[in-house]
């Protein structure tokens, strides 16, 4: 007996590790805490593909947890997910349920399961101001050059490139002694999907959702007050539509420079995937073909 703590379900974007853990908590009458680091925020749910239509398996509503809990615009982080998640773990583990966490945003997943000690990392203005005005590689390069990197996931925009810099500087002026949450023994779960059909995927719901209103969806959530800076910073799908809004992009440009950065970030996830087996996380992978009722026979194996 394992005696696990939680099933983690991951893999990259258009892998369908979403509609899986949904049926996977179906059965085992369990409750989904979500690992995605923009499905926290609401009425952003086209571009960050929420899909809350998996919830519900047979008539039955999947309960979640950390999806829609706070407001565009707002700059949600992994030291407040890692509490954030904390609080719905324990509150599902005290009714006796084994929780579900799935998600794709690699550097979340892992803080919680090998219990990362984090601080809240304060703006630092004056570095900031340092690196204002320099180009997404440069600032790359700077983030490449501390030891212990922050998430490289989602890098694609200065603001979030800036942010990994401060806080990769403050953890290295301001080290940690000791952790404030323990590891997780979590049974890991990964759906392995073929590179050719991830990007047929990526490719075919791209189109699915712009014909679902993704433009409107933007347009809707800056028409509210939210600055397209702020936007822009999420990277992706609200930052080459907010492009696009603004004149900066015509339609064929956004929706090529789009299309790319995603087929980018999923290569990303899945090299950030295989960095945590090299750092000692064991990760079972599932083929994405395989039945539902196939992986969940498999997971039950494991249990």
């Amino acid at each position: 007996m394992n005696n696990f703590e939680l099933i983690t379900i991951l893999g990259p974007t258009a892998s369908g590790k979403t509609g899986f853990a949904c049926k996977l908590a179906y059965d085992l009458n369990s409750e989904i805490i979500s690992g995605d680091s923009r499905q926290v925020y609401k009425t952003m749910d086209i571009g960050t593909g929420k899909d809350l239509d998996d919830y519900t398996v047979n008539g039955k509503q999947i309960p979640y947890h950390l999806i829609d809990i706070c407001e565009a615009g707002e700059k949600y982080n992994i030291y407040e997910y890692q509490h954030d998640f904390h609080k719905a773990y324990t509150d599902i583990k005290q009714r006796n349920i084994l929780p579900v966490l799935c998600g794709g945003s690699g550097l979340y997943i892992e803080s919680v399961l090998r219990g990362y000690s984090l601080v809240n990392v304060p703006e630092n203005k004056n570095l900031r101001k340092e690196l204002e005005g320099k180009s997404l590689e440069e600032l790359s390069k700077i983030l490449g050059s501390y030891k212990q990197l922050h998430n490289s996931t989602d890098i694609d925009t200065a603001q979030r490139a800036i942010r990994a810099i401060e806080i990769e500087a403050y953890k290295k002026d301001n080290p940690l002694e000791q952790n404030e949450y323990p590891p997780i023994n979590s049974l890991i779960i990964g759906i392995d999907i073929e590179r050719e059909a991830r990007r047929a995927k990526i490719s075919k719901r791209l189109k699915a959702r712009l014909e679902e209103g993704m433009i409107d969806e933007v347009r809707s959530i800056l028409d509210k007050g939210v600055a397209p800076e702020d936007l822009i910073y999420y990277g992706l799908e609200y930052k080459y539509i907010t492009l696009h809004i603004l004149g900066k992009l015509s339609y064929n440009e956004m929706y090529s420079q789009l299309e790319i950065a995603i087929h980018q970030f999923a290569k990303r996830q899945m090299t950030w995937f295989r960095g945590m087996e090299k750092r000692g996380l064991t990760i079972h992978w599932l083929a994405s073909s395989l039945p539902d009722d196939e992986k969940t026979d498999r997971v039950k194996s494991l249990l």
